[in-house]
């Protein structure tokens, strides 16, 4: 007979996860000690909270399986609220094991106690306390299940210390199998019927349940019909950029081509993408009159995003990519789709977005950007967080394969460094490159202690302007000439790395970076390059003086 933690860690053994992440608390003692003898589950010490939140969610994005994490009580859950949002922005499996106060002093105000199923509504897609050691194992199977079903996202379990120290007999659960929801054959008649009388359609990928296979078929598909394919927010990584149905981003740095592109577009079709206002200027591109708007996804009245599809189907992106090798629309035969023209044109503008416009500054991003893009194998990560630097990437990198890309659709700065150590840990061959702000990184660095631990080898490529830069540009537009709370005195980033036992790098000219950049990817540590820029290079396409004259003006 063994006590509820050695239970629930052997409950996450047969669920086959593989690593977990915690920063240590006296509430889930017994957790810890059932990983003592748990060799198959790697314990990933972090630094603080939020970063082990992040990193889990993470994890459920690079594998599709729930990432998880352990807390503990009071403070300590409250910092990983981050990592959760993360996961329910961005429909990431993930769960969130919360150490608590012993049940006999629970609602006596107890050191710490906190209410987790309050902290967490609106957020979790199910919480709960375990109060029983023998339920140990229906709490956790159920877990799982939630957090993949319909729309993915994050659960949040409290467990009792002396819950974990009970013994208990209950045996371990076989994972349940999930299927998910499938289009109709009428779903897909009536999909055929519309692309079939479409002029100018467009399909925008993104959303949860994708994997390698279903994006290359998604690719076939529309190769094999000459679609236009745009990537939903931070979604980029669905389609190979090189590809010629690839159009380009929907985000902050949507190209105008594109944005009148979508506006004109008699059907648009969502595939497992939600669509919401960073992708669509507030709405204000969606729902013309001669528009339908399909969506196809596992949980549509559960979507955060545009609502309003003339056709939804709910089915899971794998299950629709299997329909596809039945999908015949009528085009009456034509050898030439009547939005060949419409497709190409949107490419072509796509590829003109990637010649950098002329910036300030001795350092310019967009040539780091299409450095990295160049250097990086097919195999290569990329990581970044929130910021007008991330602008940048999402311009100007060309992403080749799926799940090459991690990034927030939350917008939540301090995401890219947790991201890296997660990817570098599940894809320890392949190499890993994270982008981040001085602000944003500021934000999580101390988990370069992490990367270092563990000996993960990766760039860290900090976007140093000594500022808050987007609100700084956000200022600049609505107060010109008065910026107040968003200039940094940032340390020497470089020494810090080197004060963790990383490597570090400062680098003032733009010719020095691609020998630098080789160094750091033959690296066998954690290495770090403090790029320093331009304050003025706020945009890739505007200075903060121009935006500054501009607003002035009006």
């Amino acid at each position: 007979m063994s006590h509820g933690g050695k239970l629930l860690i052997d409950q996450l053994a047969a669920h086959s996860i593989q690593r977990i992440f915690e920063v240590p608390g006296e509430s889930f003692l017994a957790a810890l000690d059932g990983l003592y003898d748990t060799p198959a589950i790697e314990t990933i010490i972090c630094r603080h909270e939020g970063g082990a939140a992040l990193m889990a969610e993470a994890t459920g994005k690079l594998t599709g399986q729930p990432g998880i994490a352990f807390v503990t009580r009071g403070p300590g859950v409250v910092n990983a609220v981050a990592g959760a949002y993360v996961a329910q922005q961005d429909a990431t499996p993930m769960i969130l094991f919360v150490g608590l106060p012993t049940t006999p002093l629970e609602e006596r105000a107890p050191f710490q106690e906190i209410d987790i199923c309050a902290l967490f509504s609106g957020i979790a897609k199910w919480s709960a306390v375990i109060r029983e050691a023998d339920r140990i194992p229906e709490y956790v199977a159920r877990a799982f299940r939630v957090a993949l079903a319909g729309r993915p996202g994050p659960v949040v379990i409290g467990l009792p210390e002396n819950i974990l120290s009970a013994k208990s007999a209950a045996p371990v659960l076989a994972p349940a199998v999930l299927t998910g929801a499938a289009p109709s054959q009428r779903d897909m008649s009536d999909l055929a019927q519309r692309l079939g009388e479409a002029e100018r359609p467009l399909l925008i990928v993104g959303g949860p349940g994708w994997s390698p296979d279903i994006a290359r078929a998604v690719q076939d598909f529309a190769a094999a019909f000459d679609l236009p394919v745009a990537a939903a927010f931070r979604c980029q990584d669905y389609i190979d950029n090189r590809h010629a149905s690839y159009v380009g981003h929907l985000g902050f740095t949507t190209d105008r081509a594109l944005k009148a592109g979508l506006a004109a577009a008699d059907l648009v079709i969502a595939l497992g993408a939600e669509v919401a206002d960073i992708a669509t200027d507030s709405y204000a591109l969606l729902g013309g009159p001669r528009q339908t708007f399909v969506q196809i996804h596992p949980e549509p009245n559960a979507i955060l995003g545009y609502r309003d599809a003339g056709l939804a189907i709910v089915a899971t992106t794998e299950a629709f990519a299997g329909a596809l090798a039945d999908f015949a629309p009528n085009l009456q035969g034509a050898a030439e789709r009547p939005w060949q023209h419409y497709r190409s044109d949107l490419r072509a503008a796509y590829e003109a977005s990637l010649v950098p416009c002329d910036t300030p500054g001795a350092v310019r991003l967009a040539g780091v950007v299409q450095t990295v893009s160049a250097l990086l194998p097919e195999n290569g990560f990329v990581t970044n967080g929130a910021g007008n630097y991330s602008q940048w990437v999402h311009r100007y990198f060309q992403f080749k394969g799926y799940r090459t890309g991690l990034a927030p659709t939350s917008g939540s700065m301090g995401y890219g460094l947790p991201a890296a150590i997660a990817a570098k840990l599940a894809h320890r061959q392949a190499p890993v490159v994270c982008f981040a702000g001085d602000g944003c990184f500021a934000m999580t660095f101390n988990e370069l202690g992490t990367a270092v631990q563990y000996g993960l080898p990766m760039v860290i490529l900090i976007a140093n302007n000594g500022m808050y830069g987007t609100i700084r540009m956000h200022q600049e537009r609505n107060f010109p000439g008065r910026p107040n709370g968003t200039t940094l005195v940032n340390p020497d980033f470089a020494a810090l790395a080197r004060a963790h036992g990383a490597e570090g790098v400062t680098v003032t000219r733009g010719e020095d970076f691609e020998a630098v950049l080789q160094q750091g990817l033959a690296a066998d540590r954690p290495f770090l390059i403090d790029l320093r820029l331009d304050p003025e290079a706020i945009t890739p396409t505007e200075t903060l003086s121009g935006i500054r004259l501009a607003a002035s003006a009006k």
